[in-house]
């Protein structure tokens, strides 16, 4: 069983995108569409752009969501999967590749998901870091234990989990945290406090615009961030992605889940190879490719 997987924040790379608009009529049209859709000229920044204009959360966001959705689009027949999941922003490139949204719904919600969390980490100063080799049941517990707030935020793998919160919060957990024995625990250079309580506000903006797309029953389950369980009912899914932004990335839930349920090849559509490297830390013989033409 083929489970195809979709990069979040953090894979772009300036070129992204390139290589699918010059050897692909589909890509073109895509990436037109995409430039009226957002108002500005985004296939420049991805082909063109230097590493801080393609920071910018802005960009990023539906750039990444870009590169997969259009990467997906072009394999055609050949895109045949049982199972789909994607980290964080990549759940939204997976809800357009198994047909639960369209292709401009999906980029219209990941810009205004993007926009929004800008506006939530400028309201408040707040920050991510990430724990190396220490029990998830130690980080869960400490993060409990301290005033203010500092939460469990992507479950990556067995042995890595980031924490999310308030800066002095983070800080506090991160001295706590290497004191129980974590080897690192490294403040991220990030604009915020991703899948924390602090992205309420955001939450809240994109629970409107998620209420009024339409999404469509898929044509496979996606292993959804919140649950990490295969959920194939658009009301279900439209819920567990207004979650999302405050609730955290179970991805080392979904990767297990997956293996579970008789997954048995991994292909990442998208930038990087981020992913492929997780299931290796969970499955050392499971197959794993990058999707390409």
């Amino acid at each position: 069983m083929k489970a195809y997987v979709f990069p979040g924040q953090g894979a772009q790379f300036s070129g992204m995108g390139k290589d699918l608009y010059e050897n692909s009529d589909l890509a073109k049209e895509l990436f037109l569409k995409a430039n009226e859709i957002l108002g500005f000229d985004i296939m420049k920044i991805m082909f063109e752009g230097t590493e801080e204009e393609l920071k910018q959360t802005k960009v990023t966001q539906p750039a990444i969501f870009l590169h997969s959705t259009i990467l997906a689009a072009c394999l055609g027949d050949a895109f045949q999967p049982n199972m789909v999941a994607g980290h964080s922003l990549g759940e939204f490139s997976a809800l357009v590749a198994n047909k639960t949204l369209s292709f401009e719904d999906g980029l219209k919600l990941v810009y205004q998901r993007a926009m929004a969390m800008q506006k939530a980490c400028e309201a408040q100063p707040s920050t991510m870091a990430a724990v190396l080799n220490l029990e998830d049941e130690v980080i869960e517990k400490i993060c409990s234990e301290i005033d203010g707030v500092v939460v469990p935020a992507n479950y990556n793998c067995p042995g890595q989990l980031v924490i999310s919160g308030a800066i002095p919060a983070v800080e506090e957990a991160c001295k706590r945290l290497l004191e129980a024995g974590a080897k690192r625990a490294l403040i991220l250079p990030v604009g915020g406090a991703f899948h924390s309580p602090l992205m309420e506000p955001a939450r809240e903006e994109l629970a409107a615009a998620i209420e009024a797309t339409q999404f469509s029953t898929p044509i496979c389950p996606v292993y959804q961030n919140v649950n990490a369980q295969a959920v194939s009912d658009p009301a279900m899914i439209k819920e567990n992605l207004v979650l999302q932004l405050t609730g955290a990335v179970k991805w080392t839930q979904i990767m297990q889940n997956m293996l579970a349920d008789g997954c048995t090849e991994v292909i990442e559509v998208g930038p990087g190879k981020v992913l492929q490297g997780l299931f290796k830390k969970v499955s050392r013989d499971l197959p794993t490719s990058s999707a390409g033409l």
